[in-house]
């Protein structure tokens, strides 16, 4: 806002005219109208505005300070503005002791943050609540120096009577706003105040040049955080060559952009969004703090496309990562759907089998992300077909001769896990292998490490991790020095890690680092219409892995097969199917689970005298289902003694789908029952 006058002496006060300005006043709280050449427009605007606002003009003090909470919470809000302006101010602090005054810093409403000065002074304020955490805006306390400044957005001195309070008459002070470098909104204020008989015009002058140094360092503080995003970004804004990828600065504004950036949001425009253009520069996400998104975030952003940037613990912007899909045709006859038991040679992505929407597009967008190097987190349950995903991934993306490394982050005890993941060096520990022993991340340089059940890691494992992605260097157990390693990461989990953030469970950084985009692929029971076509390809797939002939199954066994809910999902359809063929000569007779040790998954009695696969129709109940496959998980874990690994293994399922049954029939406690039972007979 410029100022209304001409002649810069408005800016000043004039003791000499101090009596007519106090007459004047009271003339205002009177009603009257009158006009005189002591008083500068510059008040007489002021107090229009505190009579507007009801100010109580007796008023001796500031209302009280914040808590000493609450204070610490708006001093750490503003954190950048005190780390500015805390030097600048010890340097005016000889002048202030000599002229017997104090130096006040204030945020963009008012409230002191802080001051330095004379410790007489600073008593003497201290009575009228010139103290941190105390508000001095005009509503707050009247014509005031502070308040004022920050009204109209200039240098401004106001002395003795032209306060409108009466307690605050006795002062003097001057003030003018500190503006942010970056838009020029008001971040604060800076006042020096004393006593009426300390005024001083070069007070003025004082304030100025000291709210102009604290600009300088909030623009060069600014400058750092702007190139060390950039310096954090860099490697992705020039290797992410299949995705838009636009770098956003901590206020939630476009600092840049590679060159994609553009085609993916016309891409959006033309698709998600209508035919409404998006331009870059008018893209904003709104401020970010370290623990959460952004405020301002535009509706057509998926949240997992964006990435938080850290430096030092600190969050200095934000990556967007738009990926940029090309459907392409599936074909109907492509190869079986493998899973994780299921031979690698061709587990590319034109092995996933299937014709639904979800899965389809989980499809392309593992393709498009194949292109770039960008992270890539696999949501889905057990047994979908996560690491046939990764492999997919991997082979679409890689040279043949890239290796692709797999560590199961759940199967593992901790200290294995990090031998595993990290390697050791010789002598390291009792029993370390002579030469030492390269880790999995290690292996995986030049081509793709697979982190399986990633939301099982244990927590103070997390940050070496977080360090290896961070760095690209790796430290073997037992070593000072670091490896240089550079790699491809695709991590997959069946657990809800947003969920595991907040519970503690999982470290929000590691969080942001590995799921810059992700894939959710869909379960068998949303996707059935599938069923039929993925059970001929597995079967095929099946048959010639075990050298036998491809059975047939009948519309009324392939209906059978639809309608059951598949909780083992892909893998527990495989390992059916799998029994299938290798329990008897005929695929009708080699499908019939066994009494004992399958789990029964249709309806079918253990009495029955056919399968549901003799070309008849499923009989029963869903309770007789229930009860079959709950005879069944007893047998198999009174068969094994209680070890769910071996019990899950005999019935041809996950151990965590185990679990879930267990849970499910309510036999969890039976688990440690069976264990003393043998314990006791054996």
């Amino acid at each position: 806002m410029e100022m209304r006058d001409d002649d810069q002496s408005q800016m000043f006060s004039r003791p000499e005219r101090d009596q007519d300005v106090m007459t004047h006043w009271e003339r205002v709280l009177n009603g009257e109208e009158s006009s005189s050449d002591a008083l500068r427009r510059l008040i007489d605007d002021s107090w229009r505005r505190c009579l507007n606002a009801h100010v109580d003009p007796a008023k001796y003090q500031a209302p009280p300070p914040l808590s000493e909470n609450s204070l610490y919470s708006l001093q750490q809000k503003h954190g950048d503005l005190l780390s500015a302006s805390t030097p600048v101010m010890a340097m005016a602090r000889d002048f202030l002791a000599e002229t017997g005054t104090i130096m006040v810093l204030t945020d963009h409403s008012g409230t002191i943050l802080s001051l330095e000065g004379d410790p007489a002074t600073r008593d003497e304020g201290a009575t009228m609540n010139m103290t941190p955490g105390a508000s001095w805006s005009e509503t707050a306390c009247g014509t005031n120096a502070i308040g004022t400044a920050i009204a109209v957005r200039h240098p401004v001195q106001i002395h003795s009577a032209e306060h409108y309070c009466a307690g605050i008459k006795r002062w003097t002070c001057s003030s003018t706003v500190i503006l942010d470098p970056y838009d020029s909104s008001v971040l604060g204020a800076i006042d020096v105040s004393g006593l009426q008989q300390t005024y001083n015009r070069h007070s003025l002058a004082l304030v100025v040049a000291t709210a102009s140094k604290i600009e300088g360092r909030l623009a060069k503080h600014e400058m750092s955080i702007r190139f060390r995003l950039l310096e954090r970004c860099m490697h992705r804004l020039t290797h992410s060559s299949s995705d838009g990828v636009i770098v956003f600065d901590r206020r939630g504004n476009p600092v840049k952009a590679n060159e994609r950036a553009e085609e993916a949001l016309n891409q959006l425009a033309s698709g998600r969004i209508g035919s409404r253009k998006l331009d870059i520069a008018s893209i904003s996400l709104g401020h970010a703090t370290d623990d959460g998104l952004p405020a301002g975030l535009q509706g057509w952003i998926a949240p997992e496309w964006l990435e938080p940037v850290f430096d030092n613990g600190q969050r200095i912007g934000t990556l967007l990562t738009i990926p940029i899909f090309k459907p392409r045709p599936l074909h109907s006859n492509a190869a079986a759907f493998a899973t994780d038991s299921m031979p690698h040679e061709a587990s590319k992505l034109d092995c996933v089998v299937g014709k639904d929407p979800v899965l389809v597009e989980s499809v392309e967008r593992a393709r498009q992300l194949s292109k770039s190097n960008v992270p890539v987190l696999l949501l889905g349950e057990t047994g979908v077909g996560k690491e046939v995903f990764a492999k997919g991934i991997h082979d679409c993306g890689s040279a043949k001769s890239a290796p692709f490394v797999v560590v199961n982050c759940g199967g593992l005890s901790r200290e294995l896990l990090a031998t595993e993941l990290f390697g050791y060096a010789e002598g390291s520990f009792t029993g370390a292998r002579r030469g030492g022993m390269m880790g999995k991340i290690e292996a995986a340089n030049g081509g793709t490490l697979f982190l399986d059940e990633l939301g099982e890691m244990p927590l103070d494992m997390q940050p070496h991790l977080l360090r290896v992605l961070e760095e690209g260097e790796i430290y073997r157990l037992g070593e000072n020095a670091p490896r240089k390693v550079k790699f491809r990461l695709i991590t997959a989990t069946n657990r809800d890690l947003r969920k595991e953030v907040t519970d503690g469970r999982f470290r929000m950084d590691l969080y942001y680092r590995v799921a810059v985009t992700s894939i959710r692929i869909p379960p068998l029971r949303d996707r059935l219409t599938d069923i039929p076509v993925l059970s001929r390809a597995l079967l095929e797939k099946l048959a010639l892995h075990h050298g036998v002939p491809v059975p047939q199954l009948s519309a009324s066994e392939i209906a059978d097969l639809s309608s059951y809910s598949w909780p083992g999902n892909v893998r527990e359809l495989r390992n059916v199917l799998e029994s299938m063929l290798l329990t008897g000569e005929r695929p009708r007779a080699l499908i019939a689970p066994e009494p004992t040790r399958g789990i029964r998954i249709f309806d079918t009695p253990p009495t029955a005298e056919h399968s549901m696969f003799n070309g008849g129709e499923p009989r029963g109940d869903s309770r007789r289902l229930e009860e079959a496959e709950r005879e069944a998980i007893l047998g198999a874990i009174d068969g094994s003694r209680g070890n769910m690994a071996l019990a899950a293994r005999s019935l041809g399922i996950a151990k965590s789908t185990l679990y879930l049954k267990l849970k499910k029939f309510g036999l969890d406690a039976l688990v440690e029952r069976a264990r003393e039972v043998h314990a006791k007979g054996h």
